[in-house]
């Protein structure tokens, strides 16, 4: 399968100023995969050490964290020499050190001669749970499920990926119907890459459903086994209440819907984990539209999606035949699935802040707004065809941005005051 993130770790291989790169993700969306096919393809040699119950490497680390000594120790490890300049190290699960990551400073200050690439499925809570290594040390690279791109790449050809970069849409109009169909596979599917390549290879959408399946209960054991056990109780609750919080028409985050009389004090711990697994993607509310977003970020208001539409099909038990038969998939569960959908392909784009906009009455609501550090985008959610956008057009009557888009299954069409762009070039929404 192709992942875009492959670009990114050729750039950074031919940074004259490289720093060891922490790969971030939740469990299974592919870190260990990238690694090693980056090193298959970009070097000569690769050393691949996970530190997953390593006594070996905890105790090398545990000790002196001299670059030359801890290389003469995992040349010792492999049993061959190590070559800086064409091998290609990769430690993972190197939460499970943490001396490991703290190491990180010193290849970088006294070895930088050495690539480096670290990953772990846990390593966004190590990170945020004051493991010691300094910022600016270290280059970051967020991996995500395939998006909806890299979804048609790996299942009915890279031409109709490219199609969609031309921004040819009279062209694209003509294969309406194989993107609306794949768009259809992929709200089933999903982005994670083993469901991925199952579907590529065998069409078989129960097999999809079993890998989910086994995926989800991976997450529910990692809640058991790495989270303070006095939170994982709460942290089931709010997994398991989002669905429900989805098929809201106002998709607001609601204490009440975990437990009956619910307080934001009880959970903040809870989400705040999930979110630093890389599991949920937190939208914060605004409710102006200036530059940057983040300073008029309401922490109290906030939508919650998973990490994967295929998942938040499975977790609720959405048929395939609900899908993929004509328009069913906006009609059952439609506005979750899209939502969800949207803020998953928004969330692969570099250099995006996504929140959401309602007035101070709450009469006007913007599904999401996205900073792109130079202006602010209006992005309006369809499921269906219903292209009604009055909160979009008070939005842009008050702010009057530069840009607004309204997605949906309609062809594109650029109006006077908005694009109305397919659900299935979303990912196209900076080239409006």
């Amino acid at each position: 399968m192709y992942r875009i993130a492959m670009e990114k770790l050729y750039k950074w291989k031919e940074r004259s100023n490289r720093k060891p790169l922490i790969i971030e993700g939740a469990r299974q969306v592919g870190k260990t995969w990238l690694m090693k096919e980056f090193g298959k393809k970009a070097y000569e040699d690769v050393v691949y050490i996970n530190f997953d119950a390593n006594s070996k490497m905890a105790e090398l680390f545990g000790a002196d964290l001299n670059t030359e000594r801890l290389i003469m120790g995992i040349e010792l490890y492999i049993g061959r020499k190590i070559k800086a300049e064409s091998t290609l190290l990769i430690f993972d699960e190197i939460q499970e050190v943490p001396r490991a990551l703290s190491s990180l400073k010193y290849f970088y200050e006294d070895a930088p001669q050495y690539n480096i690439v670290c990953a772990g499925s846990l390593l966004g809570i190590a990170l945020h749970g004051g493991t010691s290594f300094p910022v600016g040390k270290v280059d970051f690279l967020s991996l995500y499920p395939l998006s909806f791109k890299e979804f048609i790449m790996a299942t009915i050809g890279e031409r109709y990926a490219q199609l969609l970069d031309s921004g040819d849409y009279d062209m694209i109009k003509a294969f309406k119907q194989t993107y609306t169909d794949a768009l259809k596979q992929y709200h089933f599917v999903g982005g994670m890459p083993e469901a991925v390549l199952s579907f590529s290879q065998n069409k078989d959408f129960n097999e999809v459903r079993d890998i989910q399946k086994r995926i989800l209960f991976a997450y529910e054991q990692d809640f058991s086994k790495h989270a303070p056990i006095d939170i994982v109780p709460k942290i089931r609750m709010i997994w398991n209440s989002i669905p429900s919080q989805l098929a809201k028409e106002n998709k607001k985050f609601i204490y009440g819907l975990v437990r009956e009389g619910g307080r934001a004090k009880e959970y903040e711990t809870a989400i705040m984990w999930l979110s630093d697994c890389g599991l949920v993607h937190k939208v914060s509310r605004v409710n102006t539209a200036e530059i940057p977003l983040k300073a008029y970020e309401d922490l109290k208001a906030f939508k919650l999606f998973i990490v994967d539409v295929g998942l938040l099909g499975c977790m609720v038990g959405l048929k395939q035949g609900v899908l993929l038969d004509g328009n069913e998939l906006f009609v059952e569960f439609k506005g979750a699935l899209t939502e969800q959908y949207v803020c998953q392909q928004l969330s692969t784009l570099e250099d995006l802040n996504v929140y959401y906009y309602t007035n101070d009455r709450g009469s006007c609501e913007i599904d999401f707004l996205i900073d792109t550090g130079e202006k602010i985008v209006p992005v309006e959610v369809k499921a269906e065809t219903n292209l009604k956008a009055k909160s979009l057009r008070s939005y842009c009557d008050r702010f009057s941005p530069e840009l607004a888009v309204r997605t949906s299954m309609s062809d594109y069409k650029k109006e006077s005051w908005l694009v109305n762009l397919p659900l299935y070039a979303i990912e196209e929404i900076l080239s409006c």
